[in-house]
């Protein structure tokens, strides 16, 4: 099937199976990817010993890290590939060994090559651990 003859839906869900596919720093890290929607995804992590800091929380970079997997399987979810122009976090509360975080990215504008895109990190109760924008530039190309 081309992407002329898919749905959005489906255009998202193989295109971020092919990018997930290759992201082998996302699966060393133990995320786990719950779902894609045009412009949008989801991916977790229960937090392990290996991923705290010396407070015993989350570490900032592994927040950062799952946002940043989120961000980047929502701007490559309509086919055409993306990269990222930068990010910005703002950490809200700590994230505990065994926390299930979800981080669940929203893009928010798409201006010619330009993407904004937002991610809400939060854990299991629903609780806000972070929120993180991401600015994205489309490049040359296709997914499949």
């Amino acid at each position: 099937m081309t992407p002329e003859q898919m749905t959005p839906e489906e255009i998202a869900e193989k295109s971020v199976s092919i990018m997930w596919e290759g992201d082998t720093a996302a699966k060393w890290a133990g995320f786990k990817l719950i779902s894609a929607a045009p412009g949008g995804a989801e991916v977790s992590i229960t937090l392990q010993e290996n991923h705290c800091n010396g407070h015993g929380t989350a570490h900032g970079g592994v927040i950062y890290m799952l946002a940043g997997t989120a961000f980047a399987m929502a701007i490559n979810s309509q086919n055409q590939r993306a990269v990222a122009q930068g990010g910005q976090i703002t950490y809200i509360a700590p994230g505990h060994i065994g926390d299930s975080l979800t981080a669940k990215a929203a893009m928010k504008s798409q201006t010619g090559r330009n993407r904004l895109c937002d991610v809400a990190v939060t854990n299991q109760k629903g609780e806000v651990i972070a929120e993180f924008r991401g600015n994205s530039r489309q490049i040359k190309g296709t997914l499949f």
